[in-house]
């Protein structure tokens, strides 16, 4: 087992597949795939399952790369005490539901600690696709919530594919409006205030189950509804059709701008919003230096 080994096994996670790893590393997929094949007869283990949509990580192949990560971030440290070597591209990876204060966290982190070179992916997504991009570790981290209606089934998902959820806080549900909406003005507003707006959600694609649904009382019908597919679309749409979304409270108005504010559901309930992982990966530097900042700016502004 080589050095060179474990870095074509970190690059293949990172882009998904080993056509693209190989055209990063500068060379052909068939030697790639050959050195990959050696390390893992060497090993005794399958890293990446193969199939006819491509590959994903094994559950082994899962825990030898938190062990592969460990042993090449120390080579670039010992690198560059001892021969000072010009620090190696940082890396990392997040996929989050649409949340203004992930997003928030990720510029902090940036702004702190980001070195000369780095190579860090942000993925505002589906919630079907944070569970597969944390679950092949595309993404060392995922953020979405639970509910008293999703909880059980999300968890039991989670747990099949070897994951585990991490509360960051909780949260009463409150819309999010346009300052000039009418429902701004009020101190709470119930569920029937809210049936003459139309209601504003994000599309979860062929997987649009209720469960998956980045907005509690998705269940409830609605005679005006509008689903989208990013953040910047829903937060035009709320200002532009007087439209409103359910969501945490929790808002940055350098991010989402002071146009648009939240007010209180009158509901019963209860969002708990986390991080999840893979159970056999161990978090990189990167990894903990962002959550720590998820922290700091929850903190500020719950507080």
């Amino acid at each position: 087992m080589t050095l060179q080994q474990l870095k074509y096994v970190i690059e293949i996670v990172l882009c998904g597949s080993i056509n693209e790893a190989a055209r990063r590393l500068y060379m052909s997929q068939p030697s790639l795939s050959k050195a990959v094949k050696e390390l893992e007869k060497e090993l005794g283990i399958t890293i990446f399952t193969r199939t006819t949509r491509g590959i994903t990580l094994s559950p082994d192949g899962a825990e030898f790369l938190g062990y592969a990560r460990q042993v090449v971030e120390q080579t670039e440290l010992l690198e560059r005490r001892y021969f000072n070597t010009a620090p190696a591209q940082q890396l990392f990876s997040v996929s989050t539901q649409h949340y203004a204060f992930a997003v928030n966290a990720f510029v902090e982190m940036i702004k702190k600690h980001g070195a000369e070179e780095y190579q860090f992916t942000l993925r505002e997504t589906r919630t079907y696709e944070i569970i597969e991009d944390v679950k092949n570790l595309r993404s060392e981290i995922g953020i979405l919530y639970v509910s008293s209606f999703n909880e059980k089934v999300m968890k039991q998902m989670l747990k099949e594919e070897g994951l585990e959820f991490h509360p960051l806080f909780e949260a009463a549900p409150h819309i999010f409006v346009s300052s000039e909406n009418p429902l701004a003005s009020k101190k709470t507003v119930s569920l029937e205030d809210l049936e003459a707006y139309p209601r504003l959600s994000f599309e979860q694609g062929e997987f649009n189950s209720f469960y998956y649904s980045e907005e509690i009382f998705s269940t409830i019908p609605h005679k005006k509804s509008i689903q989208v597919s990013d953040r910047a679309t829903l937060f035009n749409l709320l200002i532009g059709l007087n439209g409103y979304t359910i969501s945490t409270g929790i808002l940055n108005s350098d991010l989402n701008g002071s146009n648009i504010v939240s007010v209180p559901l009158e509901e019963d309930e209860t969002i708990s919003v986390g991080w999840i992982v893979h159970k056999k990966t161990q978090l990189t530097r990167m990894a903990n230096l962002y959550l720590q900042e998820l922290k700091n700016i929850i903190n500020y502004y719950a507080s």
